[in-house]
């Protein structure tokens, strides 16, 4: 996780494609999405969509709501499908594109972009299981991040994506379902794409395999690191008390009002 050090507010509902879907990154979040983000970058496929720049542009988390509606109906009404319009309108300024909530559109993004290629990033189950349960599950179930929502209206959309979007993948319950979640999601992607067009790859196998399938030049720079979960934790409550001061801040007002209130009351009970 990386944190924008001025986060954008572009509304992309009037957007369209403006470079070539190049490559789906398409294997699960905590198997070497942001090592992947970060050398596709390098080797010039441009913005990389990931899980950051939906918490980097918050207005995204409006077409990923859109996205999940279309897919989850949750027992309400289904809303009209999201395709190539709409993936276009959200990825149009995109290369490539990896990590969640991405990845729970594998079928979705394979259909609507064939001329792209398939990375499918992979990792010992046993391991990517217990990643998760310290990070992105530990984040699911934080009373940080549902705090922070009740807050603060961006914090507030980022988190139904990501709840609805963990809920899904994980079958709702990550600690009972999850590496089995993880081995389903590998048999469809496997299923769904030919095998010319698909690159099994782990991060640790560097530049070599993913530069030959990309057809692109090896670079001479070291094959990038990317998220280390220690740091997890750190950042994620960064990223909740930058939104909530961005909250006071927007409504400076209404917070000096309450806190005058406050005192007044206090000192007339006093």
């Amino acid at each position: 996780m990386e944190l924008a050090a001025s986060p954008t507010s572009i509304d992309r509902t009037q957007s369209t494609r403006t470079v070539p879907m190049r490559c789906l990154v398409l294997g699960a979040g905590r198997t070497g999405t942001k090592s992947i983000c970060k050398a596709l970058t390098i080797l010039g496929l441009g913005h990389v969509y990931h899980m950051d720049s939906a918490l980097n542009n918050p207005p995204d988390n409006d077409l990923w709501l859109r996205a999940l509606a279309a897919k989850y109906s949750d027992g309400r009404p289904q809303e009209s499908a999201f395709g190539r319009k709409e993936w276009d309108q959200l990825l149009g300024h995109c290369q490539a594109v990896t990590d969640f909530p991405a990845v729970i559109f594998s079928k979705e993004l394979i259909e609507a972009y064939p001329e792209a290629k398939v990375v499918l990033t992979n990792r010992n189950v046993d391991s990517w299981y217990e990643s998760i349960l310290r990070t992105i599950d530990w984040r699911y179930h934080d009373p940080g991040l549902y705090i922070t929502s009740l807050i603060s209206p961006t914090a507030s959309k980022y988190a139904s994506m990501f709840y609805k979007t963990w809920f899904h993948f994980s079958q709702g319950n990550f600690r009972e379902h999850g590496k089995q979640a993880f081995i389903e999601h590998y048999e469809i992607v496997r299923s769904l794409v030919p095998p010319e067009r698909l690159l099994e790859y782990e991060v640790r196998d560097g530049w070599g395999p993913l530069c030959e399938f990309l057809e692109l030049e090896r670079p001479k720079e070291e094959f990038p690191s990317g998220n280390d979960g220690g740091d997890f934790k750190v950042l994620v409550r960064q990223l909740d008390w930058m939104r909530v001061r961005e909250a006071i801040w927007q409504n400076k007002w209404a917070v000096a009002a309450v806190t005058a209130a406050v005192a007044g009351l206090k000192y007339i009970l006093t």
